[in-house]
């Protein structure tokens, strides 16, 4: 992040509560050596790790099981030209262990299309961070313009 770009940059304590209240976000990974984004719905652990639930056989599991990924998240208002983005990246990885498999079943993310063959993907939060504009005002208190 740069300096007086006109965001102001969150804290990690800040990022990850912003990053609990928001519905839908954005996994970003690499599929056949090219960058792909696709949006998911999730559930953020106390921890701060990012978990998905997804069908074992989708193409986004095969991708990301072991690989160093980036979860996005934001809320933007357009009129207001205010909102915040949080990026959470670290290893991503699928959960295998029966025990939290049964839990996250009970308390884990909802999918919005239901799979015979659910699993859970865990993103472990290494780096986590985040900006927020207001209002439309640089750090510096000048207008940016629309």
């Amino acid at each position: 992040m740069y300096r007086n770009d006109g965001f102001r940059e969150l804290s990690r304590q800040e990022c990850l509560r912003r990053l609990s209240q928001a519905d839908v976000g954005r996994v970003v990974f690499t599929r056949d050596a090219l960058p792909a984004v696709l949006p998911v719905n999730f559930l953020l652990e106390p921890d701060g790790a990012v978990l998905l639930r997804t069908s074992a056989s989708s193409e986004m599991v095969r991708a990301v099981d072991g690989a160093v990924v980036a979860f996005e998240g934001d809320e933007v208002d357009a009129a207001a030209h205010t909102g915040w983005s949080v990026v959470v990246t670290g290893l991503a990885s699928v959960v295998t262990d029966s025990t939290d498999h049964d839990r996250m079943k009970r308390v884990g993310p909802r999918s919005w299309v239901a799979w015979p063959d659910e699993v859970f993907v865990r993103i472990e939060p290494e780096l986590v961070t985040g900006r927020e504009l207001l209002g439309g005002r640089s750090m510096c208190g000048v207008p940016v313009s629309p």
